[in-house]
């Protein structure tokens, strides 16, 4: 089985200029579609697709005053603006600005086929770009991507891959830990262990303050990049480590968005909880691992010892860190106890999915020996085992679906 897999590699700087014409031509198309269907809106009360906009695109890559885009940079530039005015639901979206204090930062779109490695370097619209390749692109098919700038003005080309990916093993025959995600704390583990929560913008906020007080716009970007880079580094390497010695990784769902507008916000951010999900995510996919997202309502409150509701309750409890069960005398740390709850959970989700996966396939071979309608089965999901998303079996024109979310 394959996966679709995105690439990032930084591009030399001293294509930088030529990369930020582009960015300029490609803002020019973006804000001709946006007003475009502006107009459209005004006069017949309709949206344009991607395909819409191409006979008002035609040409605007010939003549004396032709755009350098790629024409499949022109079309990928009007297709993602429909996608997104209609995945935000506004007749416009905002303009994409090319100068001042709020430049939009650079962005090149392109399609497959629209670009080409050979020899460490890039072919796109009739230049050769020299990148550091710290993925080896030569043994990859491109397909689509984009090249994106960042705040510093260094640029990246984000190219997508397919990977394939390892057979899975049963979640009975591997180890498995869960995961409770905190601020204290960057997480607690279901074995007893903590993992320190590294704080690397409270690190840094000082000498960000002093840049700012002092109007260095360079070594603000520089501060936050530094901070950015070290917490993606750590999480990195937390990751990895996790899902190379374990083969079931479950995750509390905590709502990082909802907290971080809250009073803890600066903390919930700096901690990086999305980041560290979606890193285990896709590294539990490519090592055939398990990866499962559990509901954590109530996991602080319930002993992981004999199951009773008899932890603290309310605003007051949580600043109860410890704590012994009523009903069994079992004493807890809330933090271990919490990743222990999550870890039942989640193996029970995975062996529910096994039993809805395994009554699917007993109807299908109930069917086939009866000779009765084609049954017409498929994997899908992550494409690792026996446990897959959208198991399909038809019974006289009746599908029956399980649904699987481990991802």
């Amino acid at each position: 089985m394959t996966s679709t897999r995105v690439l990032r590699v930084r591009i030399k700087d001293r294509h930088a200029a030529w990369l930020s014409s582009l960015a300029r031509e490609v803002n020019l198309v973006w804000n001709y579609c946006n007003e475009l269907q502006g107009r459209v809106f005004e006069r017949e009360r309709r949206f344009l697709s991607g395909f819409d906009f191409w006979p008002y695109l035609k040409g605007s890559t010939r003549g004396e005053c032709a755009l350098q885009l790629p024409v499949q940079a022109v079309q990928e530039t009007a297709e993602q603006y429909a996608r997104s005015r209609a995945q935000h639901r506004k007749i416009r979206l905002a303009w994409r600005a090319s100068g001042g204090a709020r430049r939009s930062l650079g962005w090149i779109p392109f399609k497959v086929r629209t670009i080409k490695y050979a020899h460490g370097q890039v072919y796109f619209a009739g230049r050769w770009l020299s990148v550091w390749d710290s993925w080896g692109l030569g043994g990859y098919e491109l397909r689509a991507g984009s090249f994106s700038e960042d705040a510093r003005g260094r640029w990246y080309l984000n190219v997508s891959v397919q990977v394939k990916l390892p057979q899975r093993e049963p979640p009975e025959a591997v180890s498995a830990i869960g995961v409770d995600l905190g601020l204290k704390d960057l997480a607690a583990l279901s074995d007893g262990r903590k993992i320190e929560n590294t704080r690397f913008y409270r690190d840094l906020e000082p000498a960000l303050g002093v840049a700012q007080r002092a109007g260095k716009k360079r070594r603000v970007k520089a501060i936050h990049a530094k901070i950015a880079n070290r917490r993606r580094d750590y999480l990195h390497k937390l990751t990895t480590t996790l899902v190379r010695a374990h083969g079931v990784v479950c995750v509390g769902d905590v709502n990082a968005s909802a907290l971080a507008r809250g009073p803890h916000a600066k903390s919930v951010l700096d901690a990086g909880w999305s980041a560290m999900r979606t890193m285990l995510r896709y590294k539990c996919d490519d090592a055939a691992a398990w990866f499962v997202e559990v509901p954590e309502s109530g996991t602080t409150r319930i002993c992981s010892a004999c199951g009773a509701d008899a932890g603290p309750q309310g605003l007051r409890g949580l600043a109860v860190r410890e704590w012994t069960c009523a009903v069994c005398g079992a004493g807890h740390d809330r933090d271990v106890n919490a990743a222990r709850n999550i870890l039942v959970r989640g193996l029970a989700i995975l062996a529910q999915q096994f039993s809805a996966a395994g009554e699917a396939k007993a109807g299908e071979a109930a069917v086939n020996e009866a000779g009765g309608h084609q049954v017409g089965a498929h994997s899908a999901g992550a494409g690792h085992g026996p446990l897959a998303e959208g198991i399909s079996v038809t019974y006289g024109g009746d599908d029956v679906k399980p649904g699987c979310r481990c991802r």
